[in-house]
């Protein structure tokens, strides 16, 4: 079925424009694939191949089943640092690799079914600002897991507390530090100023861009020529070392008693992954007014790690900075992706030797100034500026993910913004209504000049009626009586209200028995057809009495007024 094979909608439009492009993007993402998959894989406590091993097959699949024309899958930063906390808390003697295979393979099992269920909205279970706190939470850890590497100290558990220790051997090896703070100048230079100095010197924007993004190989490229000088004693700078040729080996992961140990981990990762994905992929199709399914996303992305698991890669997904090369480098269709796995295999299999002098602080380097800006302090702001709860969440999730762990800190963080809601949904505002002079308009008496009605109150409940605040309603509603000693009309205006639970509708009942005894009658108005279904089939209309259910507002005043 066409939905199940996206590849079948663009190849059989497939231009020679669109070839021309894609193999050019495909080049040069592959360009920076092979040393960001490679620092990943360290970052994660992997041999540097699995980061290419990641970057084969996982990307053939994606180009095959996804719905992103230009989104580039293979190994992240997040997805990186998220497996090297997992393989830290794992028991004594687990084999890493073994490990790590079983969290690609779990989360590309996990993300299957949730797309054969057509389950793509679970991606709203992670709001803005649980996302935002995860991001920039586990920006930190990155950075703080790549200082070992930036300053030549060894290679120790990611925790804030092991960061004075790391800084011991700067001293005996500072060349190694020099190298990599240089390293970050001239990355960080190059995003801000290379395009705008290229393009002064007469080339054309998109040129311009290309090249800029290239600054990570020019870096690597100066690195080990630099780090050949320096080595003549094979100490001063710590490089990749040899990696060894050839293919990935197809195999199954192997445990099942692993496997349910690392079920948590690959739960929290492919949704993560799959958060990230979709969000790159969205934003960009939006631009080309294309679209983007979410369900199938989920079974191209659940594909895609399910290649990784079985041929020795890491769990993968949608990379921001990698796609973004992609779509500037002038990709029209996934054959980029093919030609950019074409290229990685290629390296893999017969010129891994050329990759072995690469230091290990330049890919350091390139991971640091690329996580940078997942770090969002202004978002965490403006989030706490509007909205209370959702600064909360923001702070939530990432003191949990630095303290606790990422798994923790997530499932907090989505505590958390849950927890906002229900508390938004407990207490929601109920405006006292009036009408504006000479019109059928009503709005609140607080907000606006307007005409009210001897002994009739109109009142409308700007959320849902559910059991989170329908006693607190109930509150307000009888708080009306005593307050309003001539009370005789109570109109509920629910024009705002789209649902109304079992617990809301025992409420309502009671509402109108004990207004009754006060002799005050309760009337409903701008009840919504699917809410009035509900009433109905619960006999509310005959409980209401001597209460009427009105199309309008002004029906009601006319009527109750008289």
């Amino acid at each position: 079925r066409q939905y199940r094979l996206p590849l079948a909608r663009w190849w059989k439009q497939y231009t020679g424009a669109d070839a021309q492009g894609d193999v050019i993007a495909g080049l040069v993402t592959a360009v920076m694939l092979i040393p960001q998959g490679m620092a990943f894989a360290l970052m994660a406590g992997l041999p540097a191949q699995v980061g290419l091993y990641a970057s084969m097959l996982p990307m053939l699949v994606y180009a095959v089943l996804g719905s992103s024309r230009t989104l580039s899958v293979g190994p992240v930063s997040v997805a990186a640092i998220m497996v090297a906390q997992t393989l830290h808390t794992l028991p004594a003697g687990t084999d890493p690799f073994a490990a790590t295979l079983g969290l690609a393979f779990l989360s590309g099992v996990i993300l299957l079914a949730m797309g054969f269920l057509r389950l793509g909205l679970l991606a709203n279970l992670l709001s803005h600002p649980v996302l935002a706190g995860f991001t920039t939470a586990a920006a930190l850890l990155i950075i703080v897991s790549q200082l070992p590497a930036l300053t030549g100290a060894a290679a120790g558990a990611i925790s804030l507390s092991t960061i004075e220790s790391w800084f011991t051997p700067v001293l005996s090896r500072p060349q190694t530090l020099l190298l990599g703070g240089v390293a970050i100048a001239f990355l960080l230079i190059a995003g801000k100023l290379l395009q705008r100095v290229l393009e002064s010197a007469g080339l054309p924007v998109r040129v311009a861009a290309v090249l800029t993004r290239t600054a990570p190989l020019a870096a690597i490229v100066a690195g080990a020529l630099i780090a050949t000088r320096l080595n003549a004693d094979a100490t001063t700078i710590a490089t990749v070392g040899v990696i060894p040729g050839g293919l990935p080996t197809l195999s199954l992961p192997a445990g099942l008693e692993l496997l349910l140990q690392l079920t948590p981990a690959a739960l929290a990762i492919s949704l993560v992954g799959y958060v990230e994905s979709v969000s790159i992929a969205q934003s960009l199709a939006h631009r080309e007014r294309e679209r983007v399914d979410p369900n199938q996303e989920l079974i191209a992305l659940g594909a895609a790690n399910l290649a990784a698991g079985l041929s020795s890669g890491m769990p993968v997904a949608g990379g921001f900075s990698r796609t973004m090369v992609n779509k500037a480098a002038g990709a029209r269709t996934p054959f980029a992706s093919i030609v950019a796995a074409t290229v990685v295999t290629i390296i893999a299999a017969k010129f891994t030797p050329l990759l072995s002098g690469i230091p290990k602080v330049i890919l350091a380097a390139i991971i640091v100034v690329g996580v940078v800006q997942l770090i969002d302090v202004r978002g965490a702001v403006a989030a706490w500026r509007y909205d209370r709860s959702d600064g909360i969440a923001f702070l939530v999730t990432a003191a949990g993910v630095l303290i606790l762990g990422i798994e923790t800190g997530l499932a907090l963080g989505i505590v958390a913004s849950f927890a906002g809601l229900i508390w938004r949904g407990a207490r929601p505002h109920i405006a006292e209504l009036g009408r504006v002079p000479g019109t059928e308009h009503f709005r609140n008496i607080k907000r606006h000049r307007v005409e009210t009605r001897r002994g009739v109150e109109l009142l409308r409940v700007d959320e849902n009626l559910t059991f989170a605040n329908a006693a607190w309603i109930e509150s307000v509603l009888e708080e009306q009586v005593r307050t309003h000693p001539n009370l005789r009309h109570l109109v509920l205006v629910m024009s705002s209200v789209s649902a109304v639970d079992f617990t809301a509708l025992g409420m309502l009942q009671r509402v109108i028995l004990s207004l009754a005894e006060a002799d005050v009658t309760l009337h409903l108005a701008e009840v919504k057809g699917p809410v009035m279904d509900h009433l109905a089939s619960a006999r509310l209309p005959v409980t209401l009495g001597r209460g009427k259910i009105y199309l309008s507002t002004h029906q009601a005043v006319v009527d109750l007024g008289e």
